[in-house]
């Protein structure tokens, strides 16, 4: 697992690149947020965080499942996760930022929906 990339997914940089195209201008890993956003959008007060689709345990996707083999151990690990997950998302949200999660497999299928879904996000923090 340590050679698991925890950040500059392909994920993560396809959408960085359409968001910086469009002219959005941000910061990336911030560790003075809980659970260090992947992308932080300063001006808007909002952070982005991508999840992959398995290591999140998307329940809506193909990839977001429980491995059969040691299943104990990837139900503990991936639940974990989850708690984490809510946890800094709260963390953040009683800071005042906006929080966006998006996954992996909405980035690899859904682009535009994606793009429009934060840009009407946004909008409605200027």
């Amino acid at each position: 697992m340590s050679r698991i990339r925890g950040k500059n997914t392909k994920p993560e940089k396809i959408l960085r690149g359409h968001l910086f195209k469009q002219g959005f201008r941000f910061r990336l890993h911030q560790n003075n947020l809980p659970g260090k956003p992947d992308i932080v959008l300063t001006k808007y007060r909002t952070v982005i965080f991508v999840h992959g689709c398995f290591w999140h345990y998307h329940r809506q996707c193909r990839e977001g499942r429980i491995p059969s083999t040691n299943s104990n151990f990837w139900r503990e690990k991936l639940f974990k996760n989850i708690k984490k997950d809510k946890a800094n998302s709260s963390a953040l949200k009683k800071q005042n930022w906006k929080v966006i999660t998006v996954w992996e497999c909405e980035i690899e299928g859904q682009l535009s929906l994606v793009l429009n879904m934060i840009k009407e996000v946004l909008a409605h923090e200027q």
